[in-house]
């Protein structure tokens, strides 16, 4: 048996502060070959999650603690959905479609976030990531990141495609 109580959330919260992507998970399925995935994301104010897609894959989000806002994307990177998930919150969970553009932010520290998807276990590639986007590590990450806690349906990133140079 695999307990999510305030045990695990506070120690995932100390690796996620600890982590220099201020974040990490923990996997509650056996194997990256289970139909089903399930992790718990514990993650932080700042950590720059790069907007992306699963090409067939539904994904399911619960919140367990704190609150993170979930965005979608059209293919050029226009807000179609603004959506925060709080723990204390009235809306604590969504469902992506397979080939969501999607990305979120971490509004509040010791963030735990169930995460469900079909499996197994396919990484994230290249052309899964939004070309308008800056890559995880790049100079305006954290810029995109930022921008993300104030947007609303129909925004597009001022820094559309500028992200490279």
């Amino acid at each position: 048996m695999k307990l999510i109580n305030h045990d695990l959330i506070a120690e995932l919260h100390a690796v996620a502060c600890a982590a220099p992507r201020l974040r990490t998970h923990y996997n509650l399925h056996a194997s990256h070959e289970d139909d089903i995935q399930r992790v718990c994301m514990a993650m932080e104010p700042g950590t720059y999650v790069r907007p992306h897609r699963h090409p067939d894959k539904w994904e399911l989000l619960l919140i367990i603690s704190g609150e993170m806002l979930v965005l979608t994307f059209d293919d050029h990177g226009k807000v179609l959905t603004h959506t925060v998930l709080s723990a204390g919150g009235n809306t604590r969970g969504l469902e992506n479609s397979a080939g969501t553009w999607h990305a979120v932010a971490t509004l509040a520290p010791s963030t735990l976030v169930l995460e469900v998807k079909a499996g197994p276990y396919v990484s994230t590639t290249e052309r899964d990531f939004a070309f308008w986007a800056p890559p995880e590590g790049h100079a305006r990450a954290p810029e995109l990141e930022c921008w993300y806690r104030n947007t609303r349906p129909g925004d597009q990133w001022p820094a559309l495609n500028t992200w490279r140079g």
